[in-house]
């Protein structure tokens, strides 16, 4: 209640202050740091593309000195934000827009303070994770690390669950003794701020000014935190159950339609707004008020003197923050294309009504109507292309040898059907000119290459050669047919044109692209560092659905490459990223995505506009 009502008695003087610091902020501190982070991921130029790499990555001397500075920013302007709202909160002065100009000098004069506490009470944090890390990742090169990754996460095997049963309670003790310290040290910002303190001097007064009430401090913090998190998720469920439905109630006309959605848009920016300064303020009036109680035993910052006002430059600033919105509103709505135009890629073939990688699944998606059938390929210890995705067989086939130690006669061998019901009992791994062969006339492959560690050149080559061995059939079939009977029955003779390749290497990109410039490249990729890829030597970057942003879906439209999304189940995820722009979308139902597809068409522009709004409200 204290936080709450120092917030309405200091609104406006805290609103300028938020609006300076994120003017300054956003002008100059970020765009500075960014620049610098930027130059040290240059420096690095590693591409991070899997998970592994990642954690390769952020194991070197220059990617721990990037994460390092990385947090170091994010919690140094947090603090300076924080600071300069407890500031705001405990002077008087009778003008506001005055006092959120001091208090922002005030808070830059206290920076290298601010920034010792940064270094002192985050740092003391990490390294508190340093050995919980170092142990989970002893105890899972221990207990997992001989097992194929994605076969652990999809079977849980026994290891699986023993390494959950080592880590949890390591896990459970980090965030317990992390908890109290950070409940010990949670005064420390408002006394460098308000006492100007060293950081030191402000970590011990903090610890005996909580010292037996750290209970009550935490119950009040949790709390608070609890109804900052729940804000965004019940302003959106406003909106999206209440405000939405009443705009499909409007008459399908754009001259009512746009200003409508246009005012909607308006009021959610501002919302969000709102919603974003209010968790700021929240916590540091929070802090100030903990502060007050402890140290002085008040209940909370006294209120501005009775003769305080805005100031005439109030009505402009706040006019502007209307006007700000207004924009965004307007470039979301321009932003929005009446525009369907997605790629459907079964993943594994219909993985789902049938098992993954098999001439049944590939089947499966002809019959959905995929565009593209994407399949994995692996190379045999005879030099064939067979379709599997993991590197050993243990998932699929009960088995823990690894393909790459198999000949194709002897992988043959093995039932990996039954595992997905008897329908498919006696399935077996097909090779690469099946699958081609199977898709003749029909629809097109997207061959997903999973190459043996340093066996990427003999991948491709052999990719190569089945995709050349296919355009001689197909054109050996054309000689002997009828052009009536060639079309349904040869396929496309321009099988590089009509085939794509998915590979997780840029390196791999290159190999393909220098033995077949014309075939279609996918890069797939877990998480790409900014600054660190060169984005021009693929036709389609491949991100997981979560990562895709409309960053992402700008920089493709500017450099003249496709987004594809992998891998989206969800229907309503589908209708999303449908309009956020994604080219292709990547599924384990593609019956889902066709009918979608199908419905969407059949709308009106102006119910296809509401349907984009909401999507973007969900986004």
């Amino acid at each position: 209640m204290d936080v709450l009502r120092s917030l309405r008695e200091h609104l406006r003087p805290l609103v300028a202050y938020h609006l300076f610091f994120t003017l300054l902020a956003s002008s100059l501190l970020l765009p500075s740091v960014a620049w610098t982070l930027t130059g040290l991921l240059g420096r690095i130029s590693q591409p991070v593309i899997t998970n592994a790499e990642l954690l390769d990555l952020f194991l070197t001397p220059a990617g721990i000195l990037w994460a390092l500075a990385a947090i170091a920013t994010i919690f140094v302007v947090l603090y300076l934000q924080q600071a300069g709202m407890i500031l705001v909160a405990v002077r008087r002065r009778d003008n506001h827009y005055q006092l959120a100009f001091i208090a922002l000098w005030q808070t830059l004069h206290r920076a290298l303070g601010l920034i010792g506490l940064v270094i002192l009470q985050v740092g003391a944090h990490l390294l508190l994770m340093l050995p919980v890390v170092l142990l989970l990742g002893w105890f899972y090169d221990l207990i997992i690390g001989g097992l194929d990754s994605y076969y652990v996460l999809r079977v849980r095997p026994p290891a699986y669950w023993q390494y959950l049963a080592v880590a949890t309670p390591l896990v459970v003790a980090w965030a317990f003794v992390a908890a109290t310290l950070y409940f010990r040290w949670i005064l420390a910002l408002p006394i460098v701020t308000l006492e100007q303190q060293s950081p030191l001097a402000a970590l011990a007064r903090s610890r005996e000014l909580t010292r037996g009430r750290k209970g009550h401090v935490a119950m009040v913090v949790l709390v608070l935190l609890l109804v900052i998190v729940a804000l965004p998720f019940f302003s959106s469920w406003i909106f999206d159950r209440i405000f939405t439905p009443m705009l499909w109630w409007l008459p399908e006309r754009n001259a009512v339609l746009v200003p409508a959605t246009l005012a909607y848009l308006t009021g959610y920016v501002l919302v969000t707004l709102a919603i974003t300064f209010i968790g700021i303020a929240a916590n540091a009036l929070l802090s100030a008020c903990l502060y007050l109680r402890l140290a002085h035993q008040e209940p909370r910052p006294a209120p501005p003197p009775a003769d305080a006002h805005p100031g005439r430059l109030a009505w402009g600033v706040e006019l502007g923050v209307v006007i700000f919105a207004l924009a965004q509103a307007w470039w979301i709505v321009n932003s929005f294309e009446l525009r369907d135009d997605v790629t459907n890629i079964a993943h594994r073939g219909s993985s789902m009504t049938a098992p993954e990688n098999t001439l049944a699944a590939i089947e499966r998606a002809l019959v959905d109507r995929a565009d593209y059938i994407e399949i994995d390929v692996r190379l045999t210890a005879d030099g064939e292309v067979v379709l599997y995705h993991d590197r050993s067989l243990q998932r699929l086939a009960g088995d823990p040898r690894n393909v790459r130690d198999l000949t194709l006669e002897e992988l043959r061998a093995f039932d990996v059907g039954s595992w997905f019901g008897d329908t498919f009992v006696d399935e077996r791994i097909p090779s690469l000119d099946e699958a081609l062969q199977a898709v003749r006339g029909r629809s097109a492959l997207m061959i997903d290459m999973k190459p043996n560690p340093g066996g990427e050149p003999a991948l491709v080559e052999a990719v190569l050669e089945a995709i050349q061995r296919e355009t001689a059939a197909r054109a050996q079939c054309l000689d002997m047919l009828s052009p009536a009977q060639s079309t349904t029955r040869c396929g496309d003779p321009d099988v590089v044109g009509e085939t794509r390749v998915a590979v997780m290497s840029p390196g791999v990109v290159q190999m393909v692209k220098e033995r077949e410039p014309e075939l279609r490249v996918t890069l797939l990729a877990q998480l790409v560092m900014p600054g660190t890829l060169e984005r021009r030597g693929f036709d389609a970057l491949g991100l997981r659905h979560n990562r895709i942003t409309d960053n992402e879906i700008r920089l493709a439209r500017e450099l003249g490459y496709e987004v594809h999304a992998w891998t989206v189940n969800d229907r309503a995820r589908m209708s999303q990223l449908i309009d956020l722009g994604v080219d292709a979308i990547i599924t384990d139902y593609p019956d889902r995505l066709t009918e979608l597809l199908r419905d969407r068409r059949e709308l009106s522009d102006g119910a296809l506009l509401l349907v984009k709004l909401r999507n973007w409200l969900r986004n």
